[in-house]
């Protein structure tokens, strides 16, 4: 059980469980923002009706094109929760591209490709649907529907996990904590492994060259950069130190590989071995926009390079993977082999 404390003068001081009016309060809270579940995902419906006259509580998309059903557990028993949920995720894996183009405009009352951008800050995908997941969102759950839950992830690579929320009472305030049963990451991956090709440890970098960072600054002076708000910036997130990147620059082709040397820090506190990277002669200097707004200051996270060329010198091939993301896993198998010939990338799945 999810327990709070608050520090007071004479020590820490248990905060007392409340509870609900409405669990219908919870879904109009995770409407809002499914970040409090660590979801990061755009919604595209609610109260979703199914040919089978089923209504899917919270329906998103993630930002690779994939839906989430999100459900609420209310009066039902667990068990029934479980099976609920799983007769959704049926009828949500036959929706096609334009099924979710339509379901998106009718709750959005806009386009998708809009709100997508807006959400994500980069282009939708032309394929919707490709995977999907499913989320139980509980206060609890009982041992039988937790052996399921974790037989379906672990044992099948189902896409499937519970998010407990715990309500407390203070002074007059709700007070909400969120926990995932099981490791969402891990469920992500068991679930990615099932329909994608294996994923060796390498990270693609869109460099994207323009008006507040340059290639030839970030070439010299080891870092990739992203700015302008947490959606382009906040990717940067996954890239942690030892992690092997391949950077691309768009019309263009893939332009170093390297392995990040630091976490993501706000441009102005980024430290070269010449100095502060602000301090230096760059190319671009406007890697210096909003230097002191923590949300839309320019992000770096340090590299060391090595191999790079110059943009004039990119090197790519028909068919060679390239995205919108600012940061995503390269999975596609010729170019990890086009990379690994060109640049030296070696994996440790490749190592002697």
């Amino acid at each position: 059980m999810t327990k709070l404390y608050r520090s007071t003068d004479k020590g820490l001081e248990a905060v007392a469980p409340g509870r609900l009016t409405s669990e219908d309060m919870i879904e109009g809270w995770v409407a809002a923002n499914p970040g409090l579940l660590g979801l990061d995902v755009l919604v595209i419906g609610r109260q979703v009706v199914t040919d089978h006259n089923g209504r899917i509580d919270l329906l998103g998309i993630d930002s690779e094109g994939n839906l989430a059903v999100m459900e609420l557990k209310r009066a039902m028993t667990p068990r029934e929760i479980v099976a609920q949920v799983l007769d959704y995720a049926s009828w949500v894996a036959t929706r096609t591209t334009a099924d979710v183009h339509a379901l998106a405009q009718k709750y959005l009352q806009r386009p998708l490709s809009a709100a997508f951008v807006d959400r994500f800050g980069e282009a939708l995908p032309e394929r919707l649907n490709a995977s999907h997941s499913m989320v139980i969102v509980a206060s609890a759950l009982d041992p039988s529907s937790q052996r399921i839950v974790r037989y379906l992830s672990q044992v099948h690579g189902v896409g499937i996990n519970t998010a407990f929320f715990t309500v407390f009472e203070h002074g007059g305030e709700t007070l909400l904590t969120t926990d995932w049963f099981l490791d969402q990451e891990e469920v992500v991956a068991r679930s990615e492994a099932k329909v994608r090709a294996p994923w060796q440890g390498l990270w693609y970098v869109n460099v994207g060259q323009g008006p507040h960072r340059n290639w030839d600054d970030m070439r010299k002076y080891g870092f990739v950069s992203a700015g302008g708000g947490s959606q382009w910036s906040g990717p940067l997130r996954n890239l942690e130190p030892g992690a092997p990147i391949a950077a691309y620059q768009k019309s263009a082709g893939y332009v170093g590989y390297g392995i990040v040397t630091t976490a993501p820090v706000m441009a102005r506190d980024f430290i070269t071995p010449h100095g502060p990277i602000l301090d230096q002669q760059l190319v671009q200097p406007n890697l210096s926009r909003d230097r002191d707004d923590a949300e839309r200051a320019e992000y770096v996270v340090g590299v060391d390079w090595q191999s790079a060329v110059t943009v004039a010198e990119a090197r790519t091939f028909p068919g060679a993977f390239s995205n919108q993301h600012i940061v995503c896993r390269l999975r596609h198998s010729e170019t990890v082999e086009f990379l690994r010939q060109n640049f030296g990338i070696q994996l440790p799945s490749q190592a002697p």
